[in-house]
């Protein structure tokens, strides 16, 4: 399966210091000696790696999403210079999609105007409230983010640049309400919104997580989160972890790697030009993102040899035997790859969240059984 998404880090480094970061907070460091800010060189054998992928296998679409970080560190000028590389060395029968994930705080008019016209959309995290956000993603100093954040998306929202905003992303925190959460950032008109896990495995549960346990407090949190979003007449917003637990509830695929069995499509790019797995890997232990690859001296076709990926795109058969005879296995797909982690062992485990995405997976089933039933007349066809 061809790489598809390909996750540039131009820059190593955050102007926030959210306590829950895998990048910084958790089992690899490797930020503390990487280059901080990709150089344009290193940005051009990136964009000729994924022209050459995409000749290679004669991609219709790739997308690339600058990354840190905080990649508005970076500087419009490397952001320019790498979305005008990737347009150049892609060919012109492949779709370019450019996007950014970024914590806001460097939105001003002057680079929303020139991300606009370099076609780069944005997504912006924000986990809520200023109670809830404030939580944990705070500067250094302890002075919380949100009021800044959401000056930031209003600017972001102006009818001027129609097509930047592309939505808002959340990591969940069970103590706040998952009502009031998803109401909050509903405020903001987004046009998606992606709910996170936070990251863990069995050896480093995540909080409130505990392994071996049925309590699913995260599979109720996501829950009541899709009841409110499920209930209305009109759509409000998107929510792509709904959206593709709906779609393989009904016998579809999902488009994220948290839910479902399909293929990984996603690579990274680090600053310096190595070529890694999910960077959410960094969470588990150090150097468990490295594959000893260079966009220098390896392709993409090289990338996809190597066994963790490779593992990745198995689907059902790179799952454990626990998984394979779950009776939720065709929606969850083992759940994400970097949560099956266990010392000794691999990635070979169900989820540490097991309970929590049986709960929802179950409870989004029977909501949409039940939806499906209301609309098929007695005799008819659904």
């Amino acid at each position: 399966m061809p790489l598809q998404h390909f996750v540039v880090k131009v820059h190593s480094r955050c102007n926030l210091a959210c306590d829950y970061c895998y990048l910084y907070e958790m089992g690899d460091q490797s930020w503390r000696t990487a280059s901080k800010a990709m150089s344009p060189e290193v940005a051009d054998r990136t964009a000729a790696r994924i022209g050459e992928h995409a000749r290679a296998r004669h991609l219709e679409k790739v997308t690339v999403i600058v990354h840190g970080g905080e990649p508005m560190l970076a500087g419009m000028r490397l952001i320019r210079h790498l979305a005008e590389a990737v347009r150049r060395e892609v060919p012109s029968y492949t779709e370019v999609s450019l996007a950014m994930q970024t914590n806001g705080l460097l939105l001003d008019d002057a680079n929303l105007d020139a991300l606009h016209a370099l076609g780069i959309s944005i997504g912006v995290s924000l986990d809520g409230d200023a109670t809830a956000n404030d939580r944990h993603r705070r500067r250094a100093d302890g002075r919380g983010s949100h009021a800044e954040v959401a000056e930031a998306i209003a600017r972001l929202r102006d009818p001027s640049r129609p097509g930047l905003y592309s939505g808002l992303l959340c990591t969940i925190d069970l103590a706040n309400d998952p009502v009031e959460v998803y109401e909050a950032l509903l405020e903001h008109a987004p046009p998606t919104i992606d709910f996170l896990l936070p990251h863990g495995s069995w050896d480093e549960p995540p909080p409130s997580r505990a392994p071996g346990t049925t309590a699913a407090p995260y599979g109720e949190w996501l829950s009541a989160a899709f009841d409110r979003w499920y209930d209305v007449k009109q759509a409000e917003t998107s929510v792509r972890l709904f959206r593709d637990t709906i779609a393989l509830v009904l016998g579809g695929t999902g488009k994220s790697e948290q839910i479902g069995p399909g293929p990984a499509t996603v690579v990274v790019i680090d600053t310096d030009g190595m070529i890694e797995q999910v960077d959410t890997l960094k969470s588990v232990y150090d150097g468990a993102a490295a594959t000893g690859m260079s966009v220098a001296t390896h392709s993409f076709d090289d990338a996809l040899r190597h066994p963790t990926l490779a593992v990745r795109q198995m689907g059902m058969a790179g799952l454990g035997v626990t998984c394979r005879a779950c009776r939720v296995r065709e929606v969850c797909g083992g759940g994400y790859f970097t949560h099956r982690y266990r010392a000794g062992v691999g990635f070979g485990e169900p989820s540490v969240y097991c309970p929590d995405l049986i709960a929802f997976i179950e409870h989004v089933q029977a909501r949409v059984a039940a939806t499906v039933a209301t609309a098929t007349p007695p005799g008819g066809k659904a």
